[in-house]
This record gives C-alpha cells, structure tokens and sequence, in this order.
C-alpha cells in the first residue's frame, strides 16, 4: 500500500463486519488506520486487537450523520498522522422492508446514514484531497445496487445511488487529481445480512471481503466486485426483460416459497 503513496486511511463502519475487516486488513500492510463508528468500545476493542498484530488503528468515534462530527474527525486525522491517503467510506445501515406493512422510517433511516453519511464524509475529506491534486476514495456500495431484490427495497435504492454518486463525481475528480472508486460486494456474511429472509449464493466471510477490496484498491480501476461468478451474473440479469429476470430472482432466492 505505501508504494500507493498511502500511508494513512479512514474508514467508517468499522465496528463490524467489512468495516472491520478492511480496517486489520490495512493495519497489517502497515498503513496507519483511522476507525470511525458510533460504538467506541467496539472501536478500542478493534485497535487492541491490530495491536496485537503489529498494526496501528486509531479508535475515532462518531456518526457519519453528523457533518460537522466527519470534519472534525478527519481534522484529528490529517493533525496526528498526516493527509488522509485513502478514504473507504463504508458506514451502512440494512433494514429489511417490505410493502405490506410501508415503514416509511426505514427508508429514511437507511437513507440517511447510507447516502447522507457518505456524503458527509466526502465533505469532510474532499476539499483536502483536491486542494493537493491526491488522495483515493472507496464508496462502499453492493450489487444490490444493480436491480432490485427481495426486502431490499430501502437498502438497495440507497446503494444505487451510492454507485451513481461515485460514477458521476468521477468526471470531477479524475481533472483534479483524485482517484474515485466504487466497492460492489456480493454477498457476505456480517450482521447486516444476517437476517435476509432468502437464500444468499455465494456468501463469502467479510475477511475475504476485505482482502479483495484491498487488492482492488492496489490494482486500481473504477469498479471493484466480487465475486465475479456471482456479480457478474447479476449484471447479466439486469440486462433482461423485466418478467425474466423478476422470475429468475424469485426462483433463485425462494421467495416463491416464502410464507408471509
């Protein structure tokens, strides 16, 4: 990573799951991790444990909500340990919905802290990054984002508009020296997921999850997915007609065989 050019990084929802995994996957390649969620005791428990592998995480308590919270804490970075190198804005909220009954709180729940958090950060850090023409940032967004799937309706639409804001900040920061890319993962086994109420091919560990944004990141590109038997079949599938693939999907998940 340091042959990157990146020594220190940020990432957010690092209590659990992939946040937590890419913040010991980094330390362990010698980068100097910043760890921002709201569960500080999760968050000292996480810079223990990098410790005890030889790595370095700084604990950063906050909420990606709160504007005002992300500048100050990417101020604390950038103060202690030099420019933020790499920003992996992973913070994210899964609340699965249906329609019958509407809960409207849901979505804006979810979009807050999926859309209005990731923006929040990208404030916080951005106005650096493009002052010295450097830094990368990682949208953690999922191929939930390609097309809709069952109970997701909340949670995918906030992940689609993740992959259409990194897609269109692209133009802008590839003139003023800043590399943008976007994370869609497959499924992985974290607490979010855990409790979809259908079947999740593929699911993969979110240590593997993390081992393969990182490499994404070293290797470079815009989109970093995986894994690819899996996403890339996604893909295909948004590209058919609406009632194949509304058939395929309710076939493939068995949500044909749910009972409500």
């Amino acid at each position: 990573m340091r042959d990157l050019g990146v020594r220190v990084a940020w990432v957010t929802g690092a209590s659990s799951g992939i946040g937590e995994a890419l913040a010991l996957e980094l330390a362990a390649k010698g980068v100097t991790v910043a760890a921002t969620a709201r569960r500080a005791d999760a968050l000292d428990a996480l810079a223990t444990k990098a410790a005890a592998l030889g790595g370095s995480i700084t604990a950063l308590p906050g909420d990606v909500t709160d504007a005002g919270d992300m500048i100050s804490i990417a101020r604390k970075i950038s103060e202690a340990h030099g420019p933020i190198d790499l920003a992996i804005l992973n913070a994210g909220l899964f609340i699965p919905v249906s329609a019958d009954p509407f809960d409207l709180d849901a979505f804006r729940r979810t979009f807050e802290v999926n859309l209005g958090g990731t923006a929040a950060c990208l404030a916080a850090v951005l106005p650096a990054m493009t002052a010295r023409r450097g830094g990368r940032i990682v949208v953690v967004s999922s191929v939930t984002g390609y097309a809709g799937l069952p109970s997701s309706a909340a949670y995918g639409a906030s992940k689609a508009g993740l992959i259409n804001l990194a897609e269109s900040l692209k133009f802008d920061l590839d003139r003023r020296g800043v590399a943008i890319q976007v994370a869609n993962p497959g499924f992985v086994d974290t607490p979010a997921t855990a409790g979809n109420a259908f079947a999740m091919p593929a699911l993969i560990p979110p240590s593997e999850a993390a081992r393969r944004i990182v490499a994404g990141v070293i290797r470079g590109g815009f989109e970093i997915t995986f894994p690819k038997r899996f996403t890339y079949v996604l893909k295909l599938l948004r590209l058919l007609p609406y009632p194949a693939y509304f058939w395929l999907v309710t076939k493939a998940t068995g949500w044909d065989k749910r009972e409500d």
